[in-house]
C-alpha cells in the first residue's frame, strides 16, 4: 500500500479525535495517555484504559500489516540521552497533570486555557531542547 503521508496523518489524526471523542461521550473520561497508564497502574478501574491502550497497539499492528511503512529508527543516538528524555517527558506529564493527548488533543479541544498553556509550555520546551541537542551538543 502506498499511500500519501499526509492523507495517512489525516485519516490518523481523525481516527485519534474520534477515539477521544467517544471516549469522552460514552464515559466522561478524558483520552489522556499518561492518564490512562497512571490509572491502569494505580486504580482498580482497568477493563476501560487496558482495553483503549490495546486498541492504540492493535491499530499500529493493523496499520503495518496493511503494508504500512514503518518509522526509521534512530541510529547513533546516545542511550543516555534517550533514558534522559524518558524521564524528563515522565516529570512533565506528573507536572502538567497530563501529556500531548490529554492537554494537545482533549484539552484544546474542550478550550482550556490550562491546556492550552500546558500545550504551549511544552511545545516551547520542545523547542528549546531540541535546539540545545542538535546545535550546542551536537547530536543529530
Amino acid at each position: 500500500m502506498n499511500l500519501d503521508p499526509l492523507f495517512l496523518a489525516l485519516i490518523g489524526g481523525l481516527l485519534i479525535g474520534a477515539a477521544a471523542c467517544l471516549l469522552l461521550l460514552f464515559t466522561g473520561r478524558i483520552a489522556g495517555i499518561s492518564g490512562l497508564i497512571n490509572r491502569l497502574v494505580f486504580l482498580p478501574d482497568r477493563l476501560w484504559p487496558a482495553l483503549f491502550l490495546i486498541g492504540l497497539v492493535a491499530g499500529a499492528a493493523m496499520f503495518y500489516a496493511l503494508g504500512g511503512e514503518r518509522p526509521a529508527a534512530r541510529e547513533g543516538f546516545p542511550v543516555w540521552l534517550l533514558a534522559l528524555a524518558g524521564v524528563l517527558v515522565g516529570f512533565g506529564t506528573s507536572l502538567a497533570k497530563g501529556c500531548t493527548s490529554g492537554h494537545g488533543v482533549c484539552g484544546l479541544g474542550r478550550l482550556s486555557l490550562r491546556s492550552l498553556a500546558a500545550v504551549l509550555t511544552f511545545m516551547l520546551t520542545a523547542v528549546f531542547t531540541t535546539f540545545v541537542v542538535r546545535h550546542l551538543f551536537g547530536v543529530m
